[in-house]
Formats: structure tokens, sequence, C-alpha cells
């Protein structure tokens, strides 16, 4: 539990996508997350079972989400003429206004929100894209890895940059990564009406499975 996005009177309550608790247990997070001064509450993205507990204790839907897969039997060739690089520590400011640039308000991660999905899972990879004379980052890619299960947790591309091939070869070495780390799939979410980000993804070999994925919240 923690705040969502840089935004103080907003928690985030982070559990993994499939993990269903006990009403009980919401409630008790309910009732910690008042007790800690917070008006709104907000879960990460749920299946519609690990969900099931949040809705009957009043949470209600804020957005529905894509998920999609990648069965890693054959991944994108790594393009070289694309300027990517391990993310610096310096890069960072750049990153988080990059992202604010390329979300809507409130799918914006923040400075908060950007170290989360660090730190979400126990390997992760952080790279960015950049022109070629400029080394400023234009896009950027969280990948994170768990056992043989792969994340793309966050994708993104500056507007100005956007139908250049960086998007594409930040996924390309995203699931390259995975792959090379024994992965088996790589899983990736966006929002429903993000079509841009939706054919990205379709084109690069990901499906969409049937059952997305919910996000939940409620006043307090």
């Amino acid at each position: 539990m923690g705040p969502w996005h840089d935004r103080p009177g907003v928690a985030l309550v982070a559990v993994t996508t499939e993990t269903v608790l006990a009403p009980t247990a919401v409630r008790d997070c309910v009732a910690r997350v008042r007790a800690a001064g917070y008006r709104e509450l907000v879960t990460g993205p749920l299946t519609a079972t690990a969900a099931a507990p949040f809705l009957d204790a009043g949470f209600t839907l804020r957005e529905q989400l894509h998920l999609l897969v990648h069965s890693l039997g054959a991944t994108l060739p790594p393009d070289r003429t694309a300027r990517l690089r391990r993310a610096r520590r310096g890069d960072w400011t750049a990153v988080v206004e990059l992202d604010t640039r390329a979300f809507p308000p409130a799918w914006r991660l923040g400075s908060s929100g950007l170290r989360d999905a660090l730190r979400a899972t126990p390997a992760s990879r952080f790279r960015v894209g950049q022109r070629e004379d400029d080394p400023i980052p234009v896009a950027y890619a969280v990948t994170g890895r768990s056992g043989r299960q792969g994340y793309l947790q966050r994708l993104a591309v500056h507007p100005a940059v956007r139908g250049r091939g960086l998007g594409r070869a930040l996924v390309a070495d995203a699931l390259g990564w995975v792959r090379r780390g024994g992965g088996h799939r790589c899983l990736v979410n966006t929002q429903v009406e993000n079509h841009e980000a939706v054919a990205l993804y379709e084109a690069c070999g990901f499906r969409r499975l049937p059952s997305g994925l919910a996000v939940l919240g409620c006043a307090l």
C-alpha cells in the first residue's frame, strides 16, 4: 500500500493480478487506508476472480484493460538501427517527464510509480531509446521477470517520435531479455481505448486474451 502515481490523497493497494483476497482482508485494507488519511483507494489490474471481493466491498470499475500474451516461441529480431541503452540514474527526471507526455493524467506513473514498476518483480530491465544526436531519452521500457513469467511493465514513446520504430525496438528488446532469462511467455496490459498500443503489441506477436483486467477504486 502506498500513494498512487505521486498523488498523496490516493492510495494504491498492490496485489498480484490473480491474487484473491478474503473479504475480511479487503475490509481490513480499506480500514487501514482510511485511518492513514487517504481519500481514495485504487487497485492494480485484477482478473475477474481477483476483483470479485473488491466489488463486493463496494469498489467500482475505474478502467477496463486488455491483457495480451506473447508465447516467446519466435521473438522479434533486435533492431540494430535503434539507439537503445541501459537507463542511467541521470535519466530519471527525463523519463518521468517523458511518461507525463506519453500518457493521460490518470495513467502517468510519476516518480513513485516508476520506482514501483522497477521493484515489482525479482528481476527487471530498464532501457531507454534516444535520437541519434541527442542523449535525452525519448522512449523507455520497463520489463520484469518472475520465474518463467515475463511482464512488459511499461512502454512509453514521446508523441513527437512515434511511428519511427522505437516502440517496436523496445518491445523486441524486452522479449529477447525475457526469453534469454528462461521465460516461457510475456504479458502486457493496456487500456481498451489505447488502439495504437494494442496495434503495436499485436504487430509484435502478442495476442489478446479473451478475459481482460480491471482497475477498481473506491472513495473513503
